[in-house]
């Protein structure tokens, strides 16, 4: 068995890679570490899922497998990522279980683990859980008669969750006319009655999932239908979740995309004119674009930068205790009200914004100036020979000594395939492709 866990908890084809039997012992193992840890006898999990189909198989198997271990469950039934998290920590519950595959396509599943607070679990605890369901040791405790964990469902576990992000909004949104696409995915059932309840005009697409739909040709990671949504409804914006829920991208009226960077330079500005962004710091990964970054420089906000991973924007403000993180692709963290991306506070907070100035989404979203990017991924055979090589080494920093200021460069080794990943900004698109090559040709003859 490979590594069990990714960057995102466990995922793969549902039935061929991510099989009942895996979930099973993912969940037994998850509920003994977590018990042993907290010296619990006996822990208590909510579970819950997006409404992909292999999810009704998925779920079954995981309940077996934390009952098996003595847990009590939860069921929340289909949910946005974010609400399972948040009704984890609400609960006082010990672990949070959500069975989804987030925009990946719907063969595939997954499974995010949280604990306590509903905080996603750390490494240490994953290598844990992953070294007992490799060793098989969770086998040998099997609680029989009333040790046996019971399962009962979460009475309005939508709701709960509706009401904590509807809490987020400080003013009415009459008057913002918005088409929302659910990606037929978790958010079907929450969002468009989240957004009419503050306030707004709804026009809903992707919100009829068969179980078969999620994602498909729809969603944060296939906009078309949006934009020709928002522009056959006149809207004022589209606001686009994936599968969980726990990303947003938006559409102006016009039709233009507004990346992850812009929402979260939209909202570190929101916050830092109300004196409540902890330490005039917004946390951001090292693929969000320069403009962003000199957007926040002029405005007197300090970036902190991590590795490409919405956990890892998670550990940087927990440990900062920063208020607002996020990534281009639309994953943002509000601390003060969730502990982990989502996509519909997200929501609320744009169309804040929008309703306390009365400026477009396009006005605000012109306060960053991307500069034109390119990502050319390099085949190699040895990434580590690439890390280690001085040629790279003087070509990037012949780059950077080019560029000076106006654009910069970023070499990624790919964490799953053999490959390294090439992204160059510059002021000119033409600028930024030449010097991309260049350097994606002396990765090749090294790699």
């Amino acid at each position: 068995m490979g590594r069990l866990f990714g960057t995102d908890g466990v995922r793969g084809l549902a039935n061929a890679d991510l099989t009942p039997e895996l979930s099973l012992s993912v969940a037994r193992a998850a509920a003994g570490v977590l018990a042993d840890r907290d010296g619990t006898s006996r822990p208590v999990a909510v579970v819950g899922r997006d409404p992909r189909a292999s999810g009704e198989m998925l779920e079954a198997a995981v309940v077996a497998g934390l009952t098996s271990a003595g847990a009590e469950v939860l069921l929340a039934g289909v949910v946005p990522t974010p609400a399972l998290a948040h009704l984890t920590a609400e609960t006082g519950a010990d672990l949070g279980v959500m069975i989804s595959a987030s925009h990946n396509p719907m063969p595939d599943n997954g499974i995010k683990l949280f604990s306590r607070g509903g905080h996603k679990l750390p490494d240490a605890l994953e290598a844990a859980i992953e070294r007992t369901v490799v060793s098989g040791s969770s086998d040998g405790h099997r609680p029989s008669g009333a040790a046996i964990g019971r399962v009962k469902p979460l009475p309005d576990a939508a709701e709960r969750y509706a009401r904590h992000v509807l809490s987020t909004v400080d003013q009415p949104l009459d008057g913002l006319r918005v088409v929302v696409d659910c990606a037929h995915g978790a958010a079907a059932g929450t969002a468009p009655d989240v957004y009419r309840r503050a306030g707004a005009t709804v026009h809903a697409i992707g919100d009829a999932p068969d179980g078969w739909n999620i994602n498909d040709g729809i969603g944060s990671t296939h906009l078309g239908p949006l934009i020709e949504a928002v522009r056959a409804q006149g809207a004022d914006i589209g606001i686009a979740h994936d599968g969980d829920a726990d990303r947003c991208l938006a559409v102006t009226a016009e039709g233009e995309v507004v990346d992850g960077d812009a929402i979260l330079a939209v909202c570190a500005l929101a916050l830092h004119e109300r004196g409540a962004l902890t330490g005039d710091t917004v946390v951001a990964t090292v693929m969000s674009n320069l403009g962003f970054h000199h957007t926040m420089r002029d405005a007197g906000i300090a970036v902190q930068t991590t590795a490409v991973g919405d956990r890892y924007v998670l550990e940087a403000l927990r440990a900062g205790g920063f208020s607002l993180g996020g990534e281009q692709s639309g994953h943002l963290v509000f601390l003060d009200h969730a502990t982990t991306g989502d996509g519909l506070l997200t929501g609320l907070a744009l169309l804040s914004r929008m309703r306390a100035t009365g400026n477009s989404l396009a006005e605000l979203a012109s306060v960053v100036q991307r500069l034109p990017q390119i990502l050319v991924n390099v085949p190699v055979t040895d990434r580590l020979a690439v890390a280690e090589s001085d040629a790279v080494a003087e070509a990037v920093n012949a780059v950077e000594e080019e560029l000076g200021e106006s654009g910069r460069v970023l070499l990624r080794p790919s964490g799953t395939e053999q490959l390294v990943r090439v992204m160059v900004e510059a002021p000119t698109q033409e600028q930024a492709d030449e010097v991309a090559h260049r350097l994606a040709e002396v990765v090749a003859a090294v790699g």
